[in-house]
């Protein structure tokens, strides 16, 4: 009864989330031809490098360099990469004290909400970006049942991973005053480490193995080897089951700084 109660809890919050992020119809606008435009850069550049480098690049050619392109653009709108949130706005200003009062669990309800708005940018955003990749870039998607679900469940962990971590940089302001500086600090980090600007393959061997202990990967890099077929098969359900493990750790670790947090939270005022 208790679980059937949760996801309906979550489950209206994931809707409301949804229906928040399809009322900014212009800002998703905006945002599509941003990132068309830096796709186009961001394509030119790679392809460049790989034909310099003989036509391939870190097990990367041409095609395959394209298709991380745009997959990385398109998913951009939904991944949390910059750190912001409206949670850390609510910790700063005591408003939190309300939501703390609410009989839902803070941490999974705020990220339900934070999700749903983030996967209806894949209707505006992300699918005219890859319908962009496949007509300009002549860009290639595997369609097999098999990989079509497994990419499906490794967006939603990607974005669900990228708002749970998000959610410790705001928790974050129980204990400090301002925290822009670690959501800055966290969008430089996160940015790289998850495969924003180049693939992760393509570092050195011990910052490739720094970039893996992170649950960065997870978020971008993850969603663009599934969708892309560059994994596959076995080693597409084991890089989801990895997703899913940050998922759980990142977790664990957020109930407990939240915890820690509730304690230790102030709020004046009338």
């Amino acid at each position: 009864m208790r679980t059937r109660v949760w996801f309906r809890i979550h489950w209206r919050m994931f809707v409301a989330g949804w229906r928040r992020g399809s009322r900014y119809r212009a800002a998703a606008l905006g945002g599509l031809v941003a990132n068309a435009t830096f796709g186009f850069l961001k394509a030119s550049i790679l392809v460049a490098a790989v034909r310099a480098g003989g036509g391939e690049i870190g097990g990367y050619d041409a095609a395959s360099i394209t298709a991380y392109t745009w997959l990385s653009q398109a998913l951009l709108g939904s991944v949390n990469l910059s750190g912001r949130s409206d949670l850390a706005v609510r910790i700063k200003d005591g408003s939190i004290a309300v939501d703390l009062l609410r009989p839902v669990d803070l941490q999974t309800a705020s990220t339900a909400q934070e999700v749903g708005r983030a996967l209806f940018a894949l209707l505006p955003r992300g699918v005219p970006l890859v319908a962009l990749g496949v007509l300009v870039g002549g860009m290639r998607l595997p369609l097999e049942p098999v990989t079509v679900a497994l990419s499906a469940v490794s967006i939603v962990a990607g974005t669900t991973l990228s708002f749970l971590t998000v959610y410790l940089v705001a928790v974050a302001g129980f204990w400090s005053v301002e925290t822009r500086g670690i959501q800055t600090a966290y969008m430089i980090l996160s940015g790289f480490l998850a495969g924003l600007f180049v693939p992760v393959t393509l570092f050195p061997g011990w910052l490739l193995a720094v970039a893996r202990a992170t649950p960065f990967p997870c978020m971008l890099q993850t969603p663009i080897d599934v969708l892309s077929g560059r994994v596959t098969g076995f080693s597409a359900g084991q890089a989801v089951i990895v997703q899913l493990a940050w998922i759980a750790g990142v977790l664990l670790v957020g109930r407990l700084i939240t915890h820690a947090g509730r304690r230790r939270l102030e709020v004046q005022g009338g």
